[in-house]
């Protein structure tokens, strides 16, 4: 692999490229739409070029005007010099929503295609009148038609809206369960992994599947909502860190880099958008890894809010079906 986020890719199984390094815009409180805007003109102007948004994170719009203004300002040659993920909120999850709701967030970006659409969790709520939003009450969630709404993905991809499509926060299970229905598969698995929290099971099965794991939360976040300073806060990590003269948040972006994986960390921080990208002239030694892989195992993002005796899900174990 080559020495730059831009040029450091993996081809997935629709046969698009992914640079393996993206830029995640997840946070909140939501931020200011000029924040998201300066940074992420700031992580073009690094090298960065795969860009992770949502239409829950608010952050479509301000994504889509920087890569604009970076394109005017000749930081990029054109709209296919990036890879721009976004997300079908739950809201939306549903066979007749689908198209639509890609092509609401095609305008907010200001682009004719995403490069890869993602449902964004396994689950459906009722759909809100304003803008999506990533907080809904028990009494909002439905059942969800799993079939149905992967229906309405592939119909995005055979439309020519997205060149590649997937999923997020998928169990083996319930990846296994897609597939048994699916005309074309999951390009993409996006779910939480860090050395806290490994996934190696679902790895294993995404490998044998040719289904690529994307990493969120690769420093383990930190936000109102879900993460956890518990990933750079973890003593093997700092000791790992300080022997080899590197930052804790870049072992674990290193880390997931020989994991074979794509990683997306979010920064709004110039300092730390390059500190993330100088990952990829070193490496982690045996020893290193050994330390890691003894880490206990935890899941952070356990999406409790997700539990509703109405919904598909009557507990934490449902949702993961059993993968904490």
């Amino acid at each position: 692999m080559g020495g730059g986020a831009g040029v450091t890719e993996i081809i997935l199984n629709s046969g698009h490229k992914m640079p393996v390094m993206g830029m995640g815009t997840a946070s909140y409180p939501y931020p200011d739409p000029e924040t998201v805007e300066s940074a992420v003109l700031e992580a073009i102007s690094l090298g960065y070029r795969h860009f992770d948004t949502a239409s829950a994170y608010r952050t479509e719009r301000p994504l889509g005007r920087a890569i604009s203004t970076a394109i005017q300002n000749g930081l990029i040659n054109g709209r296919d010099d990036v890879f721009v993920t976004t997300k079908l909120w739950c809201g939306d999850a549903d066979r007749d929503l689908v198209v639509p709701a890609l092509k609401e967030s095609l305008r907010a970006l200001g682009m004719e295609y995403v490069d890869l659409y993602l449902i964004h969790f396994p689950g459906r709520v009722k759909k809100s009148e304003g803008e999506n939003g990533l907080i809904f009450s028990k009494e909002d969630i439905l059942q969800f038609d799993m079939r149905g709404t992967w229906e309405g993905m592939e119909e995005c991809h055979r439309l020519g809206l997205a060149r590649s499509i997937g999923v997020s926060n998928f169990s083996c299970k319930k990846l296994q369960l897609l597939l048994s229905h699916a005309v074309i598969p999951p390009a993409v698995n996006q779910v939480e992994m860090h050395p806290i929290w490994q996934q190696r099971k679902l790895r294993k099965l995404c490998s044998e599947l040719g289904i690529h794991v994307s990493a969120y939360s690769p420093l383990g976040a930190g936000g109102a909502l879900w993460g956890s300073t518990m990933v750079l806060e973890s003593i093997e990590i700092k000791h790992i860190a300080e022997a080899k003269g590197k930052t804790p948040a870049q072992v674990c972006l290193r880390w997931a880099f020989e994991q074979g994986v794509s990683f997306l960390p979010k920064s709004f921080n110039k300092g730390r958008l390059k500190e993330n990208m100088e990952i990829f002239d070193w490496k982690l030694d045996d020893e290193d890894l050994e330390k890691l892989n003894h880490i206990p195992q935890q899941r952070i993002t356990i999406a409790e809010i997700h539990v509703s005796p109405n919904g598909p899900y009557q507990s934490i174990e449902d949702i993961w079906d059993g993968e904490l």
